[in-house]
């Protein structure tokens, strides 16, 4: 640490100077973090300022910088030196200090204890920093692979490659186009949403078919996918048995959805009758019609009557059918209903819901529906069966009458969903030592039996990862990503998801899906050429590395990281994959010899931080209370309840955490042990809907923490004394209750007897 020289600099600016001993401060910064030089400056973040820490950079030779201003969530580019060479660490003041603080005679003392303490802190912080340095991928590849050439991994191709990518598109079928090359015509995406419109499929495949930058690969499917962003390798094996190896930058998965089986739905005649029929067999049907009258398929009929059935085997907890909405039906079946009325307006047409969804401007759609004559009736069916020379009956509750009604029709279409075609979601068996391939295979495919899943059914991707051969899923077979804090975003760095295989969509919205998920791959393969982090600590350019020497090789990092980033040697040490970690430390938490570090992020920077606050003697009456907030939801939400004028206790020292997935319990019973009177950690919500932007580290936080009431137990300490919450980023009001109700707490159960 000789190399070390910190340069402390103190914003006078926002209040600060107005409630703070700056001065104070600045000696703080010199005597105690040990820094070279200490300044105090009416605004750092203006350009006289910033051009002050540049200078004092280059001339004093400084390598880490302290800002003591506002938030580390504001003025990150005016204080963006890391690319310098220079580590920098930020002291809350502002948010963090006066703002979360009453402007009184009284609070002054307290409000300048928290100040120096968060000081103290940062320099602390800093001084065990190491300013990181980028470290790109030796060979960055720019091609992007696509997988499916749906709608959707056509605009995901187009779209890359207007951007100037090359991409490789591969089909297993023998065409492009997907579920949508088989609609006669698709619901309106622009005004007036008055009526059915082309598809645009032919149009696409000929963009498709024509670019010079898209390769399409048909009848083959990828076989195996290996690597990380800017390095994936990936083969391609076509029907005829030829494989080939290429290399990409990132990939786009965009295997859209297979139809929902109606044959699970005999109650509703689809087996029965032939003249029962899915939204997509109607398609056919009028595709047949060649712009005459469409037949009913058990004699050749001319349609006069139909029923749209919504909803069919939907949106229910029967065991087999799908429990949730897939969102286009509704449109679909308004769509299909015009095909019949815009043909001949007295056949009759009717439309059997129990909730009509037609968000946006599709309620025009709607109300053209209605102008055309379709009917709609809120019912629920209970029987369709086949009628006396052909067509059927169809039986239902009337919801608005409140009666049992039955009516014939010529044809009855069910509204069946879709179901995402994503591959297995299974963890891979680990391959034991003299395993055969067979046995191996064997072991595989007992695995898939045992998930409920079909023993031949087949992988997307077949991922090389130790977590399983495709992506990850949410509830239902999605591909887990979430569509607040990541869309598109999957567990595998690098690899993300377009169209119906995230989450149920139509046309409009695959196109908007698959274009968003373009941009983040080709976002992926530039981060991973410059040594840069993806989402969601973007431009991050530190990296996880670990102390061979000390590793046990227990394998908890390599198990608990959520995104695949850890393989393991053949002396079974972790292997980081630089470019496919996202840099959230839940091994480092996961860790229990603490080996595993980043250069800006460790052990030692978040304990060192612990320690440095000024702890009380036994006979003070100032608690202290340390929090431990998660960077991406709880701390906002301190920074915005102060903005607001909330206050909360001067006790408390916050450290901002990556993720609560990185909390050591080290940093715990160390806290304790120094005479903290109480712990308290705040991350993002866990579970099936989860808010945490690392995926599992909210979760595994809320494991480890359970089981720290040994730890308070041999210290003869109260488990009351450590809390974990699940805190929101709106939570600004409830974020500061819990630090106030834990000051209550510590005054109720007496002072923590470590204290000295």
């Amino acid at each position: 640490m000789s190399d070390v020289k910190i340069g402390a600099y103190i914003c006078k600016g926002c209040g600060l100077g107005e409630r703070l001993d700056t001065a104070a401060l600045a000696k703080i910064a010199e005597r105690e973090g040990k820094a070279a030089l200490a300044k105090e400056h009416d605004f750092l973040c203006s350009e006289q300022g910033v051009a002050m820490i540049r200078e004092d950079i280059e001339k004093e030779g400084l390598n880490r910088i302290v800002i003591a201003a506002c938030s580390r969530r504001a003025k990150t580019e005016a204080f963006g030196f890391d690319g310098d060479g220079v580590a920098v660490s930020r002291a809350n003041l502002r948010e963090g200090v006066i703002w979360a603080r009453p402007d009184t005679e009284e609070a002054r003392e307290t409000t300048q204890e928290m100040a120096e303490d968060y000081v103290r802190m940062a320099c602390a912080e800093v001084r065990h920093m190491t300013p990181p340095k980028p470290n790109p991928e030796a060979q960055t590849h720019r091609r992007i692979l696509v997988v499916g050439g749906g709608v959707s991994g056509m605009t995901a191709a187009l779209e890359a490659a207007k951007a100037g990518y090359e991409v490789t598109l591969v089909e297993k079928t023998g065409a492009l186009g997907g579920m949508a090359a088989k609609l006669h015509r698709r619901v309106p995406d622009h005004a007036p949403y008055a009526d059915p419109q082309e598809t645009g499929v032919e149009q696409m495949i000929r963009e498709v078919e024509e670019s010079p930058k898209i390769e399409v690969v048909l009848n083959a499917r990828i076989t195996r996918t290996s690597g990380a962003p800017g390095r994936f390798s990936a083969d391609i094996t076509t029907e005829s048995g030829q494989t080939r190896t290429e290399n990409f930058g990132a990939i786009v998965q965009a295997s859209g959805f297979i139809p929902y089986d109606a044959s699970k739905l005999p109650e509703l005649g689809y087996g029965k009758t032939p003249d029962v029929v899915t939204q997509l067999e109607l398609e056919e049907l009028v595709r047949q019609a060649d712009g005459g009258a469409i037949k009913r398929p058990s004699d050749g009929k001319e349609v006069r009557s139909v029923f749209f059935v919504q909803c069919a085997g939907q949106r229910s907890d029967k065991e087999g059918h799908l429990p949730y909405c897939s969102g286009f039906c509704c449109t679909a079946s308004i769509k299909q209903a015009m095909y019949f009325r815009d043909r001949n307006p007295d056949i009759d047409t009717t439309i059997l819901y129990t909730d009509l969804r037609t968000p946006g401007y599709l309620e025009d759609f709607y109300r053209s529906g209605q102008r055309k004559g379709v009917i709609f009736t809120k019912g629920v069916v209970s029987e369709v069966r086949p009628a006396d020379g052909g067509g059927a009956i169809v039986r239902f509750k009337d919801l608005i009458l409140d009666e049992d009604v039955e009516a014939e029709a010529d044809l009855v279409v069910l509204a069946t969903g879709m179901i995402p075609n994503s591959g297995v979601d299974i963890e891979k068996p680990e391959k034991r030592e003299g395993q055969s391939d067979e046995d191996y295979q064997k072991a595989l495919e007992e695995a898939k039996v045992r998930m409920g899943l079909n023993p031949g059914e087949e992988s997307v991707l077949n991922l090389q990862y130790r977590q399983g051969p495709d992506l990850p899923k949410l509830r239902y077979g999605f591909a887990d990503s979430h569509f607040i804090c990541f869309p598109y975003e999957t567990r595998r760095t690098g690899i993300y998801t377009a169209g119906p295989v995230r989450r149920p969509m139509d046309i409009a919205q695959a196109i908007e899906d698959a274009t968003g998920a373009a941009l983040k791959a080709i976002q992926a393969l530039e981060n991973a050429g410059k040594g840069r982090a993806a989402h969601p600590r973007v431009g991050d350019l530190s990296y996880p590395s670990f102390r061979r020497d000390g590793c046990t090789q227990c394998k908890r990092c390599t198990v608990e990281c959520p995104f695949g980033a850890i393989d393991e040697d053949e002396e079974r040490y972790p292997v980081f994959n630089e470019s496919r970690c996202r840099r959230c430390g839940t091994c480092m938490g996961a860790c229990p010899v603490r080996v595993i570090s980043f250069e800006n992020y460790s052990v030692d920077t978040v304990g060192q931080q612990i320690k440095a606050v000024d702890i009380p003697d036994e006979f003070s009456e100032k608690p202290r209370i340390l929090v431990l907030a998660c960077e991406n939801d709880a701390y906002p939400a301190l920074d915005m309840a102060a903005q607001n004028g909330i206050h909360y206790s001067p006790f408390v020292r916050v450290v901002p955490v990556r993720c609560l997935g990185s909390v050591n319990t080290i940093w715990v019973t160390d806290a304790l042990n120094s005479g903290y009177d109480g712990v308290i950690l705040m991350g993002c919500q866990k579970g099936e809907n989860y808010q945490c932007h690392f995926v599992k580290g909210s979760e595994m936080a809320h494991y480890r923490m359970g089981k720290i009431g040994d730890s308070l137990e041999q210290l003869q300490l109260e488990v009351e004394r450590v809390q974990t919450y699940e805190v929101a980023i709106t939570d600004i009001e409830r974020a500061p209750r819990l630090i106030n109700e834990m000051e209550q707490l510590i005054e109720k159960i007496g002072m923590s007897p470590f204290k000295f």
